[in-house]
């Protein structure tokens, strides 16, 4: 691998493209879900645990030279843009006084971001949704205890509509019209029946993920949630797993990540259960997968020191000016 990674940089050393095909054609090549680099990363996951010490610094380096070959590509057009153009581009933004991204949109683009990065695509989904999407395929048998864990708003007093209680119905509408593999990420907004208080809301947001393809392992499922989580929080972020129970997951763990003092949870995970391949019409034998999903108002709320949920939905000046000119 480590002759195959030189000869790589090399060649991005050596590119000078000029023209908007050949940057495009680098871009591919090098940055895309497709590209030689994120098959090396593929490779990297089935490495043993002395090999990836071995490698792992050298491939995320030859990644990084990648991403900043290509921007100096973009900041080398701009600039001649800017020549043949009255405007001259490359002066600085005016300042930006009217508003700013709210925080909620700050951490959902960072998250997004993380996983598009390692070949996740993004999926979306109704938020009013069948019993079928919400609870049964998920392996929530009618009358089983495990839908009281959610408090549910049903529309109309109809028990077969709902107000989704989470995202996970994406994933049920996704492999049953989709073959595998598939790598998605699914943001959206959720609903349960909750009081509202500092501490919990009637509606919240969340970010799930879905990974199925052969042979995939819990090992897959950690790998993704350290990188994640080093991402997001610092290569310092220590990371641990704890068993739990979730209906539509087995194994299932949730993640807990270091925090000042100690630990803090901040989502849930697991394999995916055998009964809810079966419900998509999934093969359980020839597949397997893994799901996670975290809240994005819990990340929100660690990563700026927010203490009151009620926050992010009261529009508030005061508060969302805080965040003016954060990206």
């Amino acid at each position: 691998m480590l002759e195959k990674i030189e000869k790589i940089k090399a060649d991005i050393n050596g590119f000078s493209g000029i023209s908007d095909e050949e940057i495009e054609a680098f871009r591919v090549k090098y940055i895309s879900k497709k590209s030689i680099i994120n098959d090396l990363f593929e490779k990297f996951k089935k490495l043993s645990v002395q090999d990836k010490k071995k490698y792992g610094q050298t491939l995320n380096q030859l990644k990084r030279l990648a991403k900043d070959k290509l921007s100096s590509f973009s900041n080398s057009t701009k600039k001649q843009d800017a020549k043949n153009n009255s405007t001259d581009y490359t002066l600085p933004a005016e300042d930006d006084t009217v508003g700013s991204l709210h925080p909620l949109r700050i951490i959902r683009n960072k998250i997004i971001k993380i996983f598009r990065d390692i070949g996740f695509s993004i999926e979306d989904g109704p938020e009013i949704e069948e019993d079928w999407y919400n609870f049964t395929a998920l392996n929530f048998p009618e009358n089983h205890p495990a839908r009281e864990m959610q408090d549910t708003f049903f529309i109309s007093k109809n028990p077969d509509v709902v107000l989704r209680t989470h995202t996970s119905n994406v994933q049920i509408r996704l492999m049953e019209k989709e073959k595998p593999p598939m790598r998605v990420i699914i943001p959206g907004r959720v609903y349960r029946n909750e009081t509202v208080s500092a501490k919990s809301h009637c509606f919240f947001h969340q970010v799930e993920g879905l990974y199925v393809d052969k042979n995939v392992s819990f090992r897959d499922l950690k790998d993704t949630l350290y990188y994640f989580a080093k991402e997001m929080f610092g290569e310092e972020t220590k990371v641990r797993f704890r068993p739990s129970y979730f209906p539509f997951t087995e194994p299932s763990a949730e993640m807990d990540i270091s925090w000042k003092d100690g630990w803090l949870e901040i989502l849930g995970s697991g394999l995916v259960d055998p009964n809810v391949l079966k419900n998509c019409g999934i093969d359980p034998k020839e597949y397997s997968g893994f799901a996670f999903g975290m809240g994005i108002e819990r990340i929100a709320m660690l990563k700026y020191g927010i203490d009151d949920l009620r926050l992010f939905s009261e529009n508030d000046k005061r508060f969302l000016k805080q965040f003016r000119g954060v990206r």
